[in-house]
């Protein structure tokens, strides 16, 4: 009985021995060590390094580019923005041949069109920002997913030169889009091509959606008739006829009266019937490297103090949000074509590949 009470005794010590130990040698997972690895999983992240870089393709005129790229520095000096002018057609093309590996962060400008059709090739990437409450009329001036919204307004015009009409009083001024195709005007229009110029393009949807399909076509290849040349940007043609090298250009208005302002004998006219009319755009490159900063161009354009320096760097496009002023309002005050936006978009490679293959090709071959 005693022998069993002695073994008893030191089997418990034993125990208590063991336990001491296991306690002292605090195994990952328990006691202290798993307190360490807790306050280990639950201390934050790191946050991510802000970009000192912004890569922006940029539509608008060169002039306005470098205005834009100055103020945003000034806003944000510790990004450096780096850019390129393209035309919207050239930006497109750009943005497709580069998907794999994108160069830019943000594309800024030109018409809408490009940017419907850039969503629709998954070329642009979704971004909520918290300005787009600013747009006075989202419906028309942003995409329903966020891919794209708009930073301005501008309606197609025709450019007169001045003294082209003093030499030649037997011309009337044009007063529709049918009196550009009339045999007076032979050789002297100058539109840039819609392969390159959103403003082109522009122009030819204004009169497909105006006239109907076959209709609108028919006025195309009349048009091309009295179409001298075709050039790369859009807003070309009204420094041209300006110039004197033809006695009419199709431009949107907004570029017409900056060369008027630089005193250009030019005059401005509109189709009664209606024009057409663009809503330039921006929108946020899919993949691209520097999101944080595009992030920021982004809801900084959908300011009022952003959209109001506009006329600073001879760009006199109507704004987009509350609390901007039109520094032309007139430009707007005429007739426009209730302009299909979504389908000039769809409907771009086609219209554009169509132009290039039927029209401009038989303009080269005379």
């Amino acid at each position: 009985m005693r022998t069993s009470r002695i073994v008893w005794l030191v089997a418990a010590l034993l125990a208590l021995a063991l336990a001491a130990g296991c306690a002292a040698q605090a195994p990952a997972g328990s006691g202290a060590a798993a307190k360490t690895d807790a306050s280990k999983a639950a201390a934050p992240a790191a946050p991510a390094k802000a970009s000192t870089e912004l890569n922006l393709l940029c539509t608008p005129q060169q002039e306005w580019c470098e205005g834009m790229k100055a103020e945003f520095q000034k806003k944000y000096p510790d990004i450096t923005v780096n850019f390129v002018r393209l035309s919207s057609g050239e930006a497109l093309t750009r943005l497709r041949n580069e998907k794999d590996n994108p160069q830019f962060d943000i594309w800024w400008g030109g018409p809408i069109d490009s940017f419907v059709a850039a969503k629709g090739e998954g070329l642009l990437q979704p971004y909520n920002s918290p300005n787009l409450a600013n747009l006075l009329d989202p419906a028309k001036m942003k995409d329903a997913d966020n891919n794209w919204a708009g930073v301005y307004v501008g309606s197609l015009g025709f450019a007169l030169n001045k003294n082209f009409l003093e030499k030649n009083p037997n011309i009337k001024k044009p007063e529709s889009w049918d009196d550009l195709t009339k045999p007076e005007w032979k050789n002297q229009i100058i539109i840039a091509h819609p392969a390159t110029s959103g403003t082109s393009y522009t122009a030819l949807s204004t009169v497909l959606q105006s006239k109907g399909d076959q209709a609108g076509w028919d006025w195309i290849k009349r048009f091309s008739q009295n179409v001298q040349q075709y050039t790369k940007s859009g807003a070309t043609p009204a420094t041209l006829v300006g110039q004197g090298e033809g006695g009419l250009g199709v431009v949107f208005s907004h570029d017409i009266v900056a060369q008027m302002e630089k005193g250009l004998p030019l005059e401005l006219a509109f189709p009664k019937e209606g024009t057409g009319y663009e809503i330039g755009g921006m929108g946020l490159v899919k993949g691209a490297k520097h999101q944080d900063a595009a992030q920021k161009w982004f809801d900084w354009a959908l300011t009022a103090e952003a959209q109001n320096l506009g006329p600073k760097y001879k760009a006199y496009q109507a704004p987009t949000v509350k609390g901007a002023t039109a520094s032309k309002p007139e430009l707007l005050q005429v007739k426009l074509i209730d302009y299909n936006f979504e389908q000039a978009g769809k409907n771009k490679k086609a219209v554009v590949d169509r132009f290039s293959n039927e029209i401009a090709a038989e303009s080269q071959a005379k």
